[in-house]
């Protein structure tokens, strides 16, 4: 079985013109001279690089569509038709009192000082992609008011139009970071939190200093890697003066605009935007604790740390110094991903996939605790968006796991409900939304109960991205708390690895997860034979 044929995919705005295609290559099973395309292969003709990437860059967020041979899917959720695990100090476990609405879906992550959070769940590094500039308060303002983290990605300040640099070329002024920091705090309740992610170029513009000066954040995030691709963050810039000016930044910037061929090929209009690449981190431990130490000198109060589908060598190290630099959290992406920007056959065809990683994870996390040593608060993420996948991984590495980490699915409810402000506005709601009502009032089924959040007085200053957000939220929430509720497990804490079935030997293999005909068999045997 061929997992995912490369050549033609709506990410890459690209479809084969036959029916019949090769698995391997995805060529046509018949190239026809004369064709008029319009595979992968047709279009990096003549535009050559710039099929490398999902696009229109800024307008889409794109997620690898590779099928693996195990997935969360080839997992199953146990229920239960007695006991009540988790319930409230004096509540009896019988019908009447062990209902699901008083499942507590609180976290907290942290080696010391805790982060609460009102439900396992928090955004991915919304950074300096185009996607996440433009949306930024409907994803922030959402967070907030659902009372959940979430991170501010890499090289804001960096790409800044408005950036200043002092005579020490460092940070002295970023107004698209401030705006940022802002719309979250505005709303923020004392669950979750905002933090920070710093690269190599961050580290260099002084990043660390300016936000804990200026701001007093409290949490840092190091960045290894991500799951969606094995080299630095990227985006398009679509001017030649844009361009040579993030090369004087700092950054790498491809095809070369001080080039006068390339300036010349932008002036033709041949050459329509450029890449802004970040450079490719290199981890030692002694270079990690060094960099911990020194942010802990700065005043942060908890540092964490994003790593992504590397090898189980990386993985190892990830956890490893993560405990010795008792670091607060460690989240795991795994492969495919999503992102606003990476290449996307490395998307599709790097790393390892999440369930081998997050499975993997539990294991040397065990292994630490089997030798004395404290392992990290960990966050899973790589392709979840549902309730049912957030209970599966806390299930998969408890107790380990405190939260899964969202992107794609975290930023929709925001660009949807932006764009249903913006239909409003223009009179012409789709009838997916019009079947509703006609106004955010009747559209939105919680917009009374961010009113009520908020105060009357600032629910007209509420973007309707984050209402989408606190409704998408709560439908994890309740959905959660449901599937909870059918385990008996009435607290995230007394969620267990025994709360999961493999479906196949081959998922057993990789997770260590019961085959679910081996599941309570010995339980089973007892009650038959008793």
């Amino acid at each position: 079985m061929n997992l995912q044929r490369p050549n033609g995919n709506d990410a890459t705005r690209s479809v084969n013109r036959s029916t019949s295609v090769v698995p391997s290559s995805g060529l046509c099973s018949r190239c026809i001279d004369g064709c008029k395309g319009n595979c992968e292969i047709f279009k990096a003709t003549f535009r050559g690089r710039e099929l490398i990437y999902p696009g229109p860059f800024g307008d889409i967020t794109a997620g690898g569509d590779k099928n693996y041979p195990v997935d969360y899917s080839h997992l199953n959720i146990q229920g239960y038709a007695q006991g009540a695990e988790g319930l409230p100090t004096g509540t009896p476990a019988d019908p009447d009192h062990a209902r699901f609405p008083l499942v507590n879906t609180e976290t907290e992550y942290g080696w010391d000082k805790k982060v609460k959070m009102t439900m396992p769940v928090f955004t991915g590094a919304l950074g300096s992609t185009e996607i996440a500039r433009k949306n930024w308060e409907h994803f922030a303002v959402g967070a907030a008011i659902s009372g959940v983290t979430i991170v501010c990605g890499e090289n804001v300040c960096g790409i800044d139009p408005g950036l200043e640099l002092n005579g020490s070329k460092k940070v002295a002024k970023a107004p698209d970071m401030d705006r940022r920091i802002a719309a979250y705090k505005k709303y923020h309740s004392g669950y979750g939190e905002i933090l920070i992610q710093m690269n190599v170029e961050d580290t260099n513009l002084g990043v660390a200093e300016y936000i804990i000066e200026k701001h007093k954040i409290e949490t840092i995030e190091l960045k290894w890697g991500q799951g969606a691709k094995c080299i630095g963050g990227e985006i398009k810039v679509g001017s030649l003066e844009r361009a040579l000016e993030l090369q004087k930044r700092g950054y790498i910037v491809t095809p070369d605009p001080s080039d006068p061929i390339i300036q010349a090929s932008f002036k033709d209009g041949a050459i329509k935007e450029f890449e802004r690449h970040s450079r490719l981190g290199f981890v030692t431990e002694e270079g990690f604790m060094k960099e911990v130490a020194r942010l802990r000198g700065l005043g942060f109060k908890r540092i964490t740390l994003k790593t992504g589908a590397y090898s189980l060598k990386e993985l190892a190290m990830a956890i490893k110094y993560c405990s010795k630099a008792k670091i607060d959290l460690l989240t795991i992406d795994g492969a495919s991903g999503g992102t606003g920007m990476s290449p996307w056959r490395m998307m599709e065809e790097w790393g390892v996939p999440s369930l081998y990683l997050h499975s993997a994870a539990y294991e040397y996390s065990s292994i630490l605790a089997a030798q004395g040593e404290r392992a990290p608060d960990l966050a899973f993420a790589g392709g979840f968006s549902s309730e049912d996948g957030v209970f599966k991984a806390l299930a998969l590495g408890a107790p380990y796991v405190k939260a899964v980490c969202m992107g794609r699915a975290l930023m929709i409810p925001g660009m949807v409900g932006k764009n249903i402000a913006q239909w409003l506005k223009d009179g012409n709601l789709p009838k997916t939304v019009a079947d509703y009502g006609s106004s955010p009032e009747e559209i939105f089924v919680n917009y009374e109960k961010v009113k009520n959040i908020v105060g009357g007085g600032e629910i007209d200053k509420i973007p309707l991205g984050a209402i989408g957000i606190y409704s998408y939220a709560d439908k994890l929430k309740v959905g959660l708390q449901q599937l909870m509720a059918g385990a008996r497990r009435f607290n995230l804490s007394i969620i267990s690895r025994k709360d999961l079935m493999s479906l196949t030997e081959e998922c057993t293999k990789v997770t260590g997860i019961p085959y679910l005909m081996d599941c309570y068999r010995d339980e089973a045997m007892k009650i038959l034979r008793g």
